[in-house]
Parts: C-alpha cells; structure tokens; sequence
C-alpha cells in the first residue's frame, strides 16, 4: 500500500455530535438487551456440566485471536499492506467481544445454540476488562516492534472511561435482558427475533451515517480495506474451527467456536473509537474506523456464509 493511499484513509474523519452519540450508545445498549433475551440461567447449568468447550471458546476469543491478530498486523505491516492505524483497528476489533449476532448465526448453522449465548454472554462480562487490556497490550506491542514508536505517542488507555462505556453499554443491557428472561419468558421469547434482526439494520445503518461525509474516500480505499478484513476474518473463523477440531469437540460445539470467534462486536469498536477520549491524542486515524467499520458489514456475510457451508455438509451433528 502506498504511503498516499494511507495518508488518504487516514484522512477520514468521522465527527458526530453529542446527539448523534447518544443515539448510537442507546440502540447499542438495546441491541446488547435483545441479546440477553435468549439467556437462560439454566443453559449456564447444562453448558458448565461439560466446561471443555465454554474453556475452549473464551480462550479463542480473549486470548488467541488478539495474539494472532498482532502477530497477523506485524506480518502485514512488514510487507507494507497496512498503515499502523489499520493495525491498531484490526487489534480493537479483535478485542471487543463476540458480535451481538452470533447467537443468531449460530441457530442458522444448527450449531450449539446454549454454547454460543453462553460464550457471547462470558465474553461481553468479560469485556469490561479483557477490552482495554488486549487492546493496550498488543496496541503498544505492535507500535514498538513494527518501529512506529517515533510516530506515535505511547498508547495510554483510560481505563474508567472504557470501564464506564463498556459496563453501561454491554453490562447493564446484558443484565437487564437475563432478569427479563427468567422473570418474563414469554415477553423474552417474543421479543428476542425482532431485536436479532434490529442488531444488523443498526449495524449498517451505523455505518452508512458514519461514513456519509466520506462516502468517497471510503468508496476509493474499500478494495484495499477488503482484503485486509477478509484476511483477517479468515484468521478469526480458523482459529475457533482449528481448536475445535485439534480438542475433537463434537461438530455442534465447533461450529460454534468457529462462529464466535469469527464474528466480533464491531458495533462496541465504533463507540469507544467515536465515544471517548482514548484516540484523542492520536494523529489522524481513520484507518481504524474503516477497518472496524467494514469488519461489522463483512462478518454478516461471512457468518452467511459459514453457516450456508455448514448446513451443506452431509456428516451426521454429534
């Protein structure tokens, strides 16, 4: 990639006002609430009888997808693909927790629904720390191995802002949609496809109105944009397939894996990009934005995808 076409990508700029904020931080929490709906405290119970693949499952997504992301940044980078803004984005999304439509892929793949609402709820919980500390973990190993430290100040993450944006986006909502679950199971049960389906026309909608200044640049730098996310999107589905596969779990279970680790909350990577003051010391980064933003539309079409590839196997679910 040419240092232009970097320069131009990171030339997007993506203002909203505190409005427009407010907006996306509420239907976020929403989303996250229709999330919830589908958790049942008992399906923790079932799940927890055979914990292998709730072990598995929450390493793939907290711990070795950021490792391999950075590891897969340092190789891009060192063959000139990427700017270190767009290193820095692969790296935030691979640390946000499982995508809000997980769930809802994983019941098309026929794949182990109560694993997968149970990974995507322990990962949310989890969020709240495991978020920042990834991300300023492997930002600034990243920013100190690929010789980008003379660029770049040091990356500081304030912590009780994340923790508040997370805790009241995700930990709040995740709450709330449990207790409606166990206390109201029909309304739960009535509520819970709509806001499936509400979590994907945000998503877009999100980013269409993100991006509406910019449509141009956007639409120049896409192609390159879709390589770099589709790489890594492979690297995320493989690595949730791998483990389950090395770990023999049953078919159901690695579907599952494969989908959770595969599909992000990219929707969590806007808000802390737009919402808070962490980047805010940065040179201009819109490289971060378009990769965060793009993994959200793309991880709908591959999860699509995967589990299309899923149901057209023959071999029997264990």
């Amino acid at each position: 990639m040419s240092s232009e076409v970097a320069a131009s990508i990171d030339a997007i700029d993506v203002t909203l006002n505190a409005g427009g904020m407010n907006t996306i931080n509420i239907v976020l929490a929403f989303v996250m609430y229709g999330v919830a709906l589908g958790i049942k405290p008992h399906m923790f119970v079932d799940v927890f009888k055979k914990p292998k693949s709730v072990v598995l499952g929450v390493c793939c997504q907290l711990i070795l997808l950021p490792l391999l992301t950075f590891l897969l940044a340092l190789l891009m980078d060192s063959m000139g693909w990427i700017s270190w803004t767009m290193a820095l984005g692969m790296i935030l999304v691979a640390s946000c927790p499982g995508g809000n439509i997980s769930n809802f892929i994983s019941s098309l793949a026929k794949a182990n629904i109560e694993l997968s609402v149970c990974l995507t709820a322990i990962s949310t919980a989890l969020a709240v720390l495991m978020t920042p500390f990834n991300f300023w973990l492997y930002g600034n190993l990243f920013l100190k191995f690929a010789a980008v430290h003379s660029e770049v100040p040091y990356l500081t993450i304030p912590l009780w802002d994340v923790f508040k944006t997370i805790f009241i986006l995700l930990g709040i909502p995740l709450t709330l949609g449990i207790l409606t679950s166990h206390f109201l199971p029909k309304l739960a049960e009535k509520m819970k496809k709509p806001f499936q389906w509400v979590s994907i026309v945000f998503f877009l909608a999100m980013v269409v109105l993100s991006f509406m200044g910019n449509m141009d640049a956007f639409i120049k730098c896409i192609k390159y944009i879709f390589v770099i996310v589709l790489v890594h999107n492979l690297l995320a589905l493989s690595t949730g397939f791998s483990i389950g596969t090395f770990f023999r779990l049953p078919r159901r279970d690695r579907r599952t894996l494969t989908i959770e680790t595969g599909i992000q909350n990219s929707g969590l990577g806007l808000v802390l990009l737009l919402g808070t003051q962490i980047f805010a010391g940065l040179p201009p980064h819109g490289g971060m934005l378009v990769i965060t933003a793009w993994w959200g539309v793309w991880h709908i079409v591959s999860g699509l995808a995967v589990a299309a590839l899923f149901n057209s196997s023959r071999k029997p679910l264990e």
